[in-house]
């Protein structure tokens, strides 16, 4: 029941800006959500929170804190990196341009239309609206598109839509009423950013650049006239500027006066004096030069500086990027990591690693140019996710999508290892062998095709004597037969594994076969049509249908419960219904129209209550022990029912994306104009503007009875779940990718023959006397995880078993969660596999009798020992050719 949000594979980009913080953590948004890769460990873990829409800006605080997060509709969210949680809440009023922390991480500046405002930034202080507005400029024209803090956080630089960059100084002093003006440049302004002088460790230039792919360096000149930096006083003409800002309009005496009375905006309180001379308002600013990257008719989509090494990077429409030294204007790389364009491009602290995304193919790439190789590479699906499968081990997890492709990610880690592209049209199914390292798949394009997990390849393909589009797909417990349905002949089509011939061919039903399983104990095979049947067939015996179940809808899928006994089945009329397959009799039905009921369309002229669309499960399964049953659909609701009692025990969300059609559970009509939803008129070009697509998600041609069209917004699903055999987590292809849910491994308080003296300290009592046998089931009546560990580390391996026979049979389960857990993170293997093997030696007997309600348990423990021993292998290989290379070159010595 405590399934929490672990997650987010199969998209790992879709938009917006990325950040890099402590030099190798990359924070990226994902939709709704924000992902964390750490790029040395080469894991992602996806944030719990969720924003209202999907976030457009991210900023990471200067020491890598804090976050904020901003929506489509100008929600934002601050968020605790460390502890991963939400500390306050705020919304703007306009759409955010851009958003930056100062480097001293006291000010946010946030660009809100087409006003440039300062906020405090909230700490950890308890304070009833921690977000405190400082200043706010108003001096651009048009939509503020960039920004950058000068190093001592005094200044301010903002490039707007109106092809002007602007710098603005954070005190109020008289005579800079108004931002010095960057003109020259003829389209909307991408990137502003300081540049140092490194002799002196002062701001001695800046860099503007638009969206025509010109970059233009500005120097400084201090109030004598001399050059800060590069260039000099004959270089160029100074720039044409704002006339009231020049130096020689200034009043000396009110310049001085005001800069004693600075106010510092974090605590309120006034600071020392600051040298004149170092103020960037006393000098002149002159356009040094103009360069252009010669990429037209390409648009200059994303750009970033990283300021030690004085090196710029951009990213253009046609995926081209380029690296340049500056101010010199040296190319050090233009090379082409896409078709289409790149949407964000940033350097890491130490300016080694280059970030690139690309939010409609869904790229993210970090490249190391000095070495001109890649850190990280990770693309998503490009549409919708139609299948999972979980390995037998449950450390791999299988996606196929409508983007004909096959991606193969590592659970622990969420990283995709291996993709397989060969299919030509939509993969529908996905089926892993008992062997762990070979994997099936259907698709539309007529082929069954195997795969090799350890060479990565195609090495079996599955055809028919005339093309047909398959849709479901099963292997026997033996892997020696392979079976698909069909969408069009609604034919169930036999193979043999060894040799890839075509055995039989099964018909009988009438309708597309969307549902097929073997039964985990023989060698029945179920299958589900939209005839309305579900039908048994013996596929050794040859006898065709066994036993047909006959229903008053459209069975859309069919699963057997893990020890063969039982079989569900979802109907379009919103209900599951349970057969006994050996009996062939009705166990129960359970309603669950009204549970899976929830989210209007844009489209819909019904309200969510009065609408049958959507009100039915689309794909079950069931939990390790099969005590409980999940389902989903066309809803952004996912069930749990009990099956004995046939309750809702809980409903997942998947998401609150108002991005998403059918979130929302009433409209407002307000939105309903003439012409349609008012969120589904696109009036305005501001996609290409921006260099970002809004990307629309493909479909089927073969989509459910009932269900509604798509106009041009994705519609909120699931399509398939699966559970992973350890019973410890499972996982949802949806609409937002596919979600990982898993039990929280904090402590839960589940106390069993619990008495009075029953304490911590009566554990460690019996430690101190050598009673470990006492201790360890005092601990397991606690259950408390820290003393069960402790209690299993404390004993003595001569005692092992002993202790184990003492142990009754109720703690069983709950021993050997903790040996799993303890394997994969305690350095004590060789004595923890003892424990593990003396236990199967004392109550082997009784954990075969009782697998069912074991099976999570070991398939946990299986888990464990399996990535212990992969771990083993490669280290002893290594060892093994390092030692062979040490001695022939000791030999030829």
């Amino acid at each position: 029941m405590n399934f929490r949000f672990q997650n987010l594979l199969g998209a790992p980009y879709r938009g917006g800006n990325a950040v890099v913080t402590n030099n190798t953590l990359l924070i990226s948004p994902v939709g709704n959500r924000i992902s964390v890769t750490d790029l040395i460990k080469s894991e992602t873990i996806t944030l719990p929170c969720q924003s209202s829409s999907n976030i457009a800006r991210i900023a990471a605080s200067p020491d890598g804190l804090f976050l904020l997060a901003i929506d489509d509709n100008s929600r934002c969210l601050f968020i605790n990196l460390r502890r991963r949680v939400v500390l306050h809440r705020i919304s703007f009023k306009k759409p955010v341009g851009a958003v930056k922390f100062s480097p001293d991480g006291a000010l946010i500046a946030v660009a809100v239309g087409k006003l440039l405002q300062i906020w405090r930034s909230p700490g950890f202080r308890k304070e009833f609206f921690p977000f405190e507005l400082i200043r706010t400029f108003a001096d651009c024209d048009d939509k503020v598109t960039a920004l950058d803090w000068s190093p001592d956080s005094n200044y301010l630089l903002a490039g707007s839509k109106d092809l002007t960059a602007r710098l603005f100084c954070l005190k109020k002093l008289s005579g800079f009423s108004k931002p010095f003006l960057f003109l020259g440049h003829r389209d909307t302004i991408v990137g502003v950013f300081f540049g140092l002088d490194k002799k002196s460790d002062r701001v001695s230039r800046v860099y503007t650049l638009s969206r025509d792919g010109s970059v233009f360096s500005w120097s400084y000149s201090g109030i004598d006239g001399k050059v800060d930096g590069v260039g000099g006083e004959g270089s160029e003409p100074p720039s044409p500027g704002t006339p009231e800002q020049r130096p020689d309009q200034i009043d000396e005496s009110n310049f001085n006066d005001n800069v004693k009375k600075r106010k510092n905006f974090d605590a309120g309180e006034s600071i020392l004096e600051e040298e004149s001379e170092g103020l960037l308002h006393r000098g002149k600013w002159e356009l040094l030069k103009k360069d252009y990257f010669m990429q037209a008719p390409a648009k200059l989509t994303a750009c970033d500086y990283h300021r030690a090494l004085d090196l710029v990077v951009v990213g253009f429409s046609n995926g081209v990027f380029g690296l340049y030294q500056m101010p010199d204007f040296v190319c050090i790389h233009l090379l082409s990591i896409s078709r289409e364009k790149i949407t964000t491009a940033v350097f890491n602290d130490l300016g080694n690693w280059l970030t690139f995304g690309c939010a409609k193919l869904g790229q993210l790439l970090v490249w190391e140019w000095k070495s001109e190789s890649y850190i990280l590479k990770q693309q998503g699906h490009y549409f919708d996710v139609n299948c999972l499968a979980y390995s037998p081990d449950s450390q791999l997890l299988a996606t196929g999508a409508d983007d004909n492709k096959i991606k193969v990610w590592t659970v622990s880690s969420g990283f995709c290892f291996v993709t397989f592209s060969e299919h030509t049209n939509a993969v529908t199914a996905l089926h892993f062998m008992a062997s762990n390292h070979c994997l099936l798949s259907a698709s539309l394009d007529g082929t069954v095709r195997a795969w090799d997990l350890f060479r990565y390849r195609n090495f079996r393909t599955f055809t028919t004597p005339s093309s047909k589009q398959f849709v479901s797909l099963a292997s026997d417990q033996s892997g020696e037969v392979i079976c698909a349905g069909t969408l069009d002949s609604f034919e169930i089509f036999v193979w043999s594994m060894k040799t890839g011939r075509l055995l039989d061919v099964l018909s009988g039903h009438e309708g597309p076969v969307h549902g097929l399983m073997f039964s985990p104990t023989n060698a029945i095979l179920a299958s589900s049509s939209w005839d309305k049947t579900v039908r048994l067939w013996d596929v050794f015996e040859g006898k065709g249908a066994v036993e047909t179940f006959p229903h008053t809808h459209d069975v859309l899928t069919v699963v057997y419960r893990p020890d063969g006994k039982q079989l569900a089945c979802s109907t379009l009329d919103g209900q599951i219904h349970f057969w006994d397959p050996i009996e062939g009799l009705l166990m129960y039905t359970i309603e669950g129209r009204r549970d899976i009921a929830g989210g209007r369309l844009m489209t819909d002229r019904r309200s969510a209550a009065n609408s049958s669309s959507g009100k039915f499960f689309t794909t079950l399964c069931y939990s390790a022990d099969g005590s409980y049953i999940f389902a989903g659909g066309s809803s952004k609701y996912i069930c749990m029912y009990d099956v004995t009692d046939q309750v809702l025990l809980r409903r997942f969300q998947i998401t609150h994306n108002l991005s998403l059609d059918g979130v929302l559970d009433v409209l407002n009509s307000k939105n309903m104009t003439q012409a349609g939803p008012l969120d589904l008129i696109d009036d305005e070009n501001s996609d290409a503007e921006e260099g970002v697509d809004k990307q629309t998600r493909g479909k089927l041609a073969y989509d459910l009875p009932g269900s509604m069209p798509n106009r041009g917004r994705p519609v909120i699903r699931t399509k398939s779940l699966r559970i992973a055999p350890t019973g410890r987590s499972w996982a949802a292809a949806t609409t937002e990718g596919v979600l990982l849910y898993s039990i929280d491994e904090s402590f839960i308080f589940d106390p069993t023959d619990l008495d009075i003296d029953v304490t911590p300290e009566a554990v460690d009592a019996a430690l101190s006397e050598d009673q470990p046998s006492r201790a360890l089931i005092l601990s397991l009546r606690l259950n408390e995880d820290a003393l069960i560990k402790k209690c299993i580390v404390a004993v003595n391996p001569a005692d092992i078993p002993a202790v184990t026979s003492a142990v009754p049979f109720k703690y069983l389960q709950r021993l050997i969660e903790a040996f799993a857990d303890l394997l994969e993170n305690c350095p004590h293997m060789e004595f923890i596999l003892r424990w593990c093997q003396e236990l199967c030696k004392a109550h082997g007997h009784t954990i075969q009798q009782n697998s069912r309600n074991l099976l999570p348990a070991l398939k946990s423990l299986q888990k464990a020992i399996t990535r212990l021993h992969q771990d083993l292998a490669d280290t002893c290989s290594s060892n093994e050719y390092l030692l062979r290379y040490l001695c022939s070159t000791s030999t030829k010595k």
